[in-house]
């Protein structure tokens, strides 16, 4: 049952874009702030495990909850808004922060599958973490941007949809990428 329910709390975290731009439609800002910080607490007290691997989770999730209780309070809807902003800036400092601390964040995900990573892997893993940084830096503006001069359709639209289909074409590139590297490493080493 917990499965579930933590499922179904990440696939409405995701459409959280939807959620708000829907919520409009019929609702006013602070019972939907109410609400989407309900959803927040509620994923939050269900994602204890995950705490330990994401950390930053944590962080996010408590400054989402600060603007969406501006919200809740003033009746508008820039705090709702706000929180695609916030959860980049979060992540974009977590991510940077491990460039300066490591491991890096991209490596803690590595040596989930590789334990045994190699110098040029960890490498690799920094300069992809960097990558990352910009990506979350050009998310966050855009995604600000929308927030403070697009209407709700457009603010719906990236960040229901285009951030999305960039995190992922990202992570997408990133594979062949990876793939490809690992390849030549592999023939570099072996002299084949």
């Amino acid at each position: 049952m917990k499965v579930i329910i933590t499922t179904l709390l990440a696939i409405l975290a995701v459409l959280y874009p939807v959620l708000v731009y829907l919520g409009m439609q019929y609702f006013t800002p602070q019972y939907i702030a109410i609400a989407l910080i309900i959803l927040v607490l509620f994923r939050l007290s269900f994602s204890k495990a995950l705490w330990q691997k994401m950390p930053w989770l944590k962080p996010a999730s408590l400054l989402g909850i600060l603007v969406l209780a501006y919200s809740a309070m003033k009746g508008e809807s820039m705090g709702m808004l706000l929180y695609p902003v916030v959860i980049s800036l979060v992540t974009l400092l977590v991510f940077a922060y491990s460039l300066i601390k490591s491991p890096t964040i991209i490596e803690t995900f590595a040596r989930i599958k590789e334990p045994n990573l190699d110098e040029s892997g960890v490498a690799y893993c920094r300069k992809v973490t960097k990558v990352w940084c910009v990506f979350f830096i050009i998310n966050g503006s855009v995604a600000l941007y929308t927030a403070l001069f697009a209407t709700l359709e457009q603010w719906m639209l990236y960040n229901g949809l285009i951030s999305y289909v960039l995190m992922g074409s990202l992570m997408a590139v990133e594979y062949v990428v990876r793939l490809r590297v690992k390849k030549a490493v592999k023939k570099r080493n072996t002299g084949v």
